[in-house]
């Protein structure tokens, strides 16, 4: 799964790496960005490429309870295009989610040890993902959830899954806005190429999402 992650880049960096026009309104760097927050995604709608802010943690349009999201902050890539929650947007509705690093808790004889993992060759990278709008009377509320597939080599002995983070060469193609069918976005995301990966062990602060600073990802021995 993904449940916790930085994005700790400046502004312009973004906006350079992601071919985007515009500023990123009330951008702020985070080191422990968690489910129920609002998240930097970017869409293609048609014209350009936008990012804003969604809450991560999906819920659909037809859904009657918006709690439902604390449920879905993950969608497995491998059956996303089967799953009623899931796979419209995958035809239509499919997102970039910005980051430079997830953490993950490996199991250990003494208990979990939180660890800071990201890609050996890239500062910025996004995860693919979802969204969708929902509404009811005079709310509304646009969220997302990222999705996931099982882990590589690298990530097995960590945890079972891992997000799907998009090769540079791939985000762009991921949010195009052509209606693929849900079974072509499944292929699209079965035939990526996943980036080499680095780790290292950050303190158990990175446990609660009311932590926050530059302690979250100190290294410790």
């Amino acid at each position: 799964m993904c449940g916790r992650y930085t994005l700790l880049a400046e502004e312009v960096e973004i906006l350079k790496e992601f071919g985007l026009d515009h500023k990123i309104p009330n951008y702020e760097p985070r080191y422990n960005i968690a489910p129920g927050q609002k998240v930097l995604a970017i869409i293609q709608d048609g014209k350009e490429k936008r990012a804003g802010f969604l809450k991560w943690g999906l819920v659909p349009f037809w859904a009657k309870d918006p709690k439902i999201g604390y449920k879905m902050i993950n969608a497995r890539s491998e059956t996303a295009h089967e799953k009623p929650s899931f796979k419209q947007l995958m035809t239509k509705k499919r997102c970039l989610i910005v980051a430079d690093s997830f953490y993950e808790w490996q199991r250990t004889d003494e208990g979990k040890q939180a660890k800071r993992i990201s890609p050996k060759d890239r500062k910025l990278f996004a995860f693919a993902g979802l969204w969708d709008k929902w509404g009811k009377d005079e709310e509304e509320m646009f969220t997302c959830t990222i999705l996931t597939k099982e882990a590589n080599e690298f990530m097995s002995p960590i945890h079972d899954r891992m997000p799907v983070i998009l090769p540079r060469d791939k985000q762009d193609e991921w949010i195009e806005p052509v209606k693929w069918g849900a079974d072509e976005a499944a292929g699209f995301i079965r035939m990526l190429l996943t980036d080499e990966l680095d780790a290292y062990d950050v303190s158990d602060i990175v446990n609660s999402p009311k932590n926050e600073g530059p302690e979250c990802i100190k290294p410790i021995a």
